[in-house]
């Protein structure tokens, strides 16, 4: 299904693709393209389009990182997988959007059953806290688990920006915390925040609403404060 409306720029390089029910980010930089998450099943043909507006072809989309193994982040791996895209998810959500439904029925938890539903590529490479992946001038995986075992942000420090998947949430003009209905262990969730708020952020990026730029340190600051309060 095609892309909601054509990528535009959010920071120098950066584009936002509007997908159904999540945002896919591309990286356009001279040795290639970074697509940060994949969107539905069914989004490649969207992102593949938003790559020849950027005069792009899909030998150019050289890795898709995942946020976390849920169906509107995850959800497009294979078909980028299938045209030459390398794809890399945490391992502890490799592992779980490995699991059966079946199983995830029998063994029911909280988000068990999203995960499980989540197509899979044949071939998945792995991230880890603290790797650092050649865009933006050197992306770190943090390891913020809760929203899923394997939910994980990107931050580039040259440009300031924060790439969130689910980990924080932007709705009706505020920030906050990960879903209470599609965390695995919000708890968890919540406490992850706690890593992030010493970074020099300018830009928060997020899985399914515009980016945060005004106040945006401040914002994340306050509300990991705001819980150690709660």
């Amino acid at each position: 299904m095609p892309a909601r409306e054509p990528a535009h720029e959010i920071a120098p390089g950066v584009h936002l693709v509007r997908q159904r029910r999540a945002n896919v980010y591309l990286i356009d930089e001279g040795d290639g393209v970074t697509a940060i998450d994949t969107g539905l099943a069914g989004s490649g043909p969207g992102i593949v389009r938003a790559l020849a507006k950027l005069g792009r072809t899909p030998d150019d989309l050289v890795r898709a990182l995942v946020t976390h193994g849920h169906p509107d982040h995850a959800g497009g791996a294979p078909e980028l997988a299938a045209i030459g895209t390398e794809v890399l998810i945490h391992e502890a959500d490799a592992a779980a959007i490995r699991v059966d439904l079946r199983d995830a029925i029998r063994n029911p938890s909280r988000g068990a059953i999203l995960q499980a539903i989540t197509p899979v590529p044949h071939a998945l490479g792995h991230l880890a806290d603290g790797d650092v992946l050649p865009v933006l001038g050197g992306l770190e995986v943090i390891h913020t688990p809760g929203h899923t075992p394997g939910s994980v942000c990107f931050w580039a420090p040259r440009d300031g920006l924060l790439f969130v998947g689910d980990v924080l949430q932007f709705r009706f003009g505020r920030l906050s915390h990960a879903s209470t209905v599609f965390s695995a262990d919000h708890a968890q969730a919540r406490a992850s925040v706690e890593r992030l708020q010493g970074l020099d952020i300018g830009l928060i990026v997020f899985g399914h609403y515009p980016p945060m730029r005004v106040g945006a340190r401040e914002a994340l600051r306050a509300l990991v404060a705001g819980s150690a309060r709660g």
